[in-house]
């Protein structure tokens, strides 16, 4: 067969765009390029064309952006967790509140507003409190790796996913995005599992024992949630190994807890049925006078260092006072619901996981809140508008939806209930300034703070206040 020779242009990076990928273009077709940034001239591998669009990689920087700077991961450019770290912070969050810009204007036609500047995280590595490493029979080798003379076992690895393979897995010694402890609880692993000679999960075969690695640390605190998922282990050396791998609690900050899960189910998801445990089984947090208990596989904001601002923005946008009956729609766990219990008359919780509300009930007892309410229902189906129609009349609505954004029906329903206040919190601005287009019939956007939880990441978290007209 003969082999596709490589095609390789120069272009100049004009922006980043959806996902954070430099765009370029030449005669007018516009190129997507990863590696790049605003400003560069680079030479580009083209790795896909499409009719309307190529796609490909920076080989080479020509003429590097003053902002550009050398990523201190080394595994960064392989593993999907960062996309960023080869941009100033500073410039990355100026393209954050870009992205919201530009997902308003373009997508929901909105303007006329202003959208303030990203608010930044305290601290740019270091902020994840919860970290899923996952174990896999199809170790990713990076280039330089297949290029050297090095032999590798490429049948087991611990690490993180490579961006768009479920069955591949990036070996990885430490993730600067999580702290310390996390990184000691990752070595600790590596070696349990060299030592014995466990398998790893295989995601085609469903085959092997070792599944996923989850760690959670409580910033207040400083104590470690740890939690290792194999399938039902059959040998002595599986057996051997968990027992092992208990050995470190001892090195761990006191309070700390380790657990092992088991999966059987062919499901990709890291949790399981927990079999055996060290420790309390729980995390407490603290953030803006609330403690949270966590367990683990219950969620919880992932940057308890920038929760406080971004649900500080939100609770200072709501305007919140003690006569006032708050919704708090998509409210999970309470982060939102119960902080604004504090400031609140009477705060009502609706979610669809059964686990959140809970968690919810429980967090609001252990912290004496009294006015906080919360029910179980699905907002994107027809019963709940019987129910949302039953709760007395809100001053504020809070929404805080998945990705996807609200279900059309709920934006319908959200109009004609016609609270004064709607405050939306969202992770995705593109599917936000839809939402707010179509409550536009009604409510007038006055202001969008951009707020980063995740840095060296293209994501970006967006708190609206919509005011009824």
């Amino acid at each position: 067969m003969r082999r596709q020779t490589k095609t390789e242009v120069e272009i100049t990076i004009d922006a980043l765009g959806f996902e954070g990928i430099a765009v370029g273009r030449i005669d007018g077709v516009v190129h997507f390029v990863k590696g790049g940034l605003p400003g560069e001239r680079v030479r580009m591998e083209v790795l896909k064309s499409k009719r309307r669009h190529h796609e490909g990689k920076v080989i080479e920087v020509l003429d590097p952006s003053p902002e550009r700077r050398r990523p201190p991961c080394p595994h960064f450019g392989v593993c999907g967790g960062c996309s960023w770290q080869h941009l100033d912070y500073g410039a990355q969050l100026i393209w954050k509140r870009q992205h919201v810009v530009d997902a308003f204007s373009r997508i929901g036609k909105l303007e006329g507003f202003p959208i303030y500047e990203t608010l930044a995280c305290p601290t740019e590595f270091g902020y994840r409190n919860k970290m899923e490493y996952s174990f896999g029979a199809s170790r990713w080798l990076t280039d330089d790796q297949i290029a050297s003379d090095e032999v590798f076992d490429t049948s087991f690895a611990l690490g993180l996913h490579v961006p768009g393979r479920f069955d591949k897995v990036l070996n990885v010694e430490r993730c600067m995005l999580p702290n310390d402890v996390s990184a000691q609880i990752l070595s600790h692993s590596h070696e349990i599992c060299n030592r014995f000679g466990v398998s790893a999960y295989n995601q085609r075969e469903h085959t092997g024992c070792m599944r996923h690695l989850v760690v959670r640390t409580s910033t207040t605190t400083g104590s470690v949630l740890t939690v290792i998922v194999t399938t039902t282990p059959t040998s002595d050396n599986e057996h051997q190994a968990i027992d092992a791998w208990f050995g470190l609690a001892s090195s761990l900050p006191s309070g700390s807890t380790m657990a092992h899960a088991i999966n059987d189910s062919w499901s990709p998801v890291a949790t399981g049925t927990i079999a055996r445990m060290d420790g309390s089984g729980y995390l407490d947090e603290t953030s803006l006078g609330v403690t949270y208990r966590i367990s683990p596989f219950s969620f919880f904001q992932t940057n308890t260092h920038q929760l406080p601002t971004l649900v500080g923005k939100a609770l200072s946008l709501a305007a919140i006072t003690t006569e006032s009956t708050v919704w708090d729609l998509y409210c999970g766990t309470g982060t939102l619901s119960l902080p604004a219990a504090r400031r609140a008359k009477r705060v009502i919780g609706v979610e669809l996981a059964e686990s959140s509300i809970a968690d919810a009930r429980a967090n609001a007892n252990r912290n004496s809140i009294d006015n906080a309410e919360f029910h179980v229902a699905d907002l994107h189906s027809p019963k709940a508008t019987s129910l949302l129609d039953a709760f007395p009349s809100p001053d504020v609505i809070l929404v805080d939806p998945p990705r996807a954004g609200m279900h059309t029906m709920l934006v319908e329903h959200l109009l004609r209930i016609n609270a004064p206040i709607i405050v939306y919190v969202s992770c995705n601005p593109s599917t936000q300034a839809r939402d707010c287009a179509l409550l536009s019939e009604a409510y007038d956007v006055m202001e969008v703070h951009p707020v980063d939880m995740f840095p060296q990441t293209y994501h970006v978290e967006s708190v609206a206040l919509l005011k009824r007209r």
